[in-house]
């Protein structure tokens, strides 16, 4: 497996993670990961009404904020929340976004 450029932890700024995480889809997406650890683009994705071209790119625009990480996996990319990088850059950030994220969802189960 073959990990794609991610920033660093000591790297990561505000800026980029919010402007990730305020996106609707985006944050569908990082709460999924979060339920759904070490999992694969495409089932992160299921049952959303998005192109996929517009799904590479909020990927894309996850890793470089540093809100993921993305690994290749043969022909999968397998998804993994930065969340231990995101606590200790931004404490307290994290969890209540999540929480909310997850209530708010009309997809959300138990996580």
């Amino acid at each position: 497996m073959r990990p794609l450029p991610e920033p660093a932890r000591e790297s990561l700024t505000l800026a980029p993670v919010l402007h990730a995480l305020g996106d609707p889809v985006r944050l569908e997406l990082v709460r999924r990961v979060w339920g759904d650890p070490e999992s694969t683009c495409a089932v992160l994705a299921d049952g959303l009404d998005v192109p996929m071209s517009t799904l590479s790119n909020h990927w894309r625009i996850m890793r470089e904020a540093g809100l993921i990480s993305m690994t290749v996996d043969g022909r999968h990319r397998r998804i993994r929340l930065r969340a231990d990088d995101l606590r200790d850059r931004f404490p307290g950030l994290l969890d209540p976004i999540l929480s909310l994220a997850a209530a708010e969802s009309p997809n959300s189960g138990p996580l």
